[in-house]
């Protein structure tokens, strides 16, 4: 499975260099060296505003490692939209509930014979 672009819930600041060493699988000392680096000979306010902007850009690393890629499918949606992401789950919730309500009103019918499920 992928690694995401995630920023690091345990990061220094708001764990955007922790992020992309996870990522690209390097040492969290150097990509803070190079964004530091990048800071001073591009200008102060640019590295800042940048350093913010993928801030607010990439999405907080998930709580608990994915069991699979539906998972990750979840959970990029939610963070990237809830709305759709909790319209998702309604839908999901709605056809269990049908679901359930088929196979009560089949076990609850006069026509179903306990004894002979039982001893089976």
């Amino acid at each position: 499975m992928e690694k995401g672009l995630y920023r690091a819930r345990d990061g220094a600041i708001f764990g955007v260099c922790k992020g992309l060493a996870d990522r690209f699988d390097l040492a969290v000392f150097w990509v803070r060296v190079a964004a530091v680096a990048l800071t001073l000979f591009s200008g102060l306010a640019a590295g800042i505003v940048a350093y913010i902007v993928l801030a607010l850009v990439m999405k907080p690393a998930p709580a608990m490692p994915f069991a699979s890629d539906d998972d990750r499918e979840f959970y990029d949606s939610f963070t990237h939209s809830r709305s759709l992401a909790l319209n998702r789950l309604k839908r999901t919730m709605d056809l269990l509930d049908r679901r359930i309500q088929r196979i009560e009103d089949r076990v609850t019918t006069k026509d179903f014979d306990w004894e002979s499920r039982m001893h089976r």
